[in-house]
């Protein structure tokens, strides 16, 4: 199992906007549509690496605690999938209904949007203001497969709580590790 680390981009960085296939919905999203008022997680997964599997339950709590106060959540998968077929849009559909996903699972064909985000790692995270500027990149928390740390999405939780109560992000923000995007040759 591969460890990359996440391309940790600046702090500031723009949101490129996107139009995706979403894999629950069966219909094109645009990203202008789906940022949320307060912020937004954007995060890149794939439904066969270990580290998402490993954090999934997690990404969801998480989301179902904070998506009624103004945060969004956006799932994408980029990865080739003529050579990693488990990833196919039809495959995300059935481990997003499995997952419960209360977000868009996004299918990225051509990876550039994954490419445009500078992603790196499945899953790879991303913390959005409301002006759709960066404010955290990063891990969910310390948890990896295999460590014994408990997944508690507390990196996360933390920006979170200080974007909702108007304080400055303190959390350390560590690159996310998972297995590297597979990119299209």
């Amino acid at each position: 199992m591969a460890r990359t680390p996440s391309n940790m981009v600046p702090i500031g960085f723009n949101a490129p906007d996107f139009e995706l296939y979403d894999t629950k919905s069966k219909k094109i999203l645009k990203s202008n549509d789906l940022f949320g008022k307060k912020c937004t997680l954007l995060m890149f997964i794939c439904n066969h690496c270990p580290f998402v599997i490993h954090v999934n339950k997690e990404i969801v709590k998480i989301a179902n605690n904070y998506k009624d106060k103004g945060i969004s959540f956006i799932a994408i998968s980029s990865n080739d999938v003529n050579n990693y077929p488990d990833d196919s849009p039809k495959k995300m559909a059935i481990v997003a209904e499995k997952e419960n996903y209360p977000f868009p699972y996004l299918y990225d064909e051509t990876q550039e949007v994954a490419k445009e985000y500078d992603a790196a790692c499945t899953p790879d995270f991303y913390v959005f203001n409301d002006k759709k500027k960066l404010v955290y990149r990063g891990q969910l928390d310390d948890s990896r497969p295999g460590n014994n740390l408990p997944v508690d999405g507390k990196d996360i939780r933390n920006v979170f709580d200080c974007i909702l109560s108007s304080k400055k992000i303190t959390v350390n923000q560590k690159p996310s590790i998972g297995c590297n995007i597979k990119w299209i040759n």
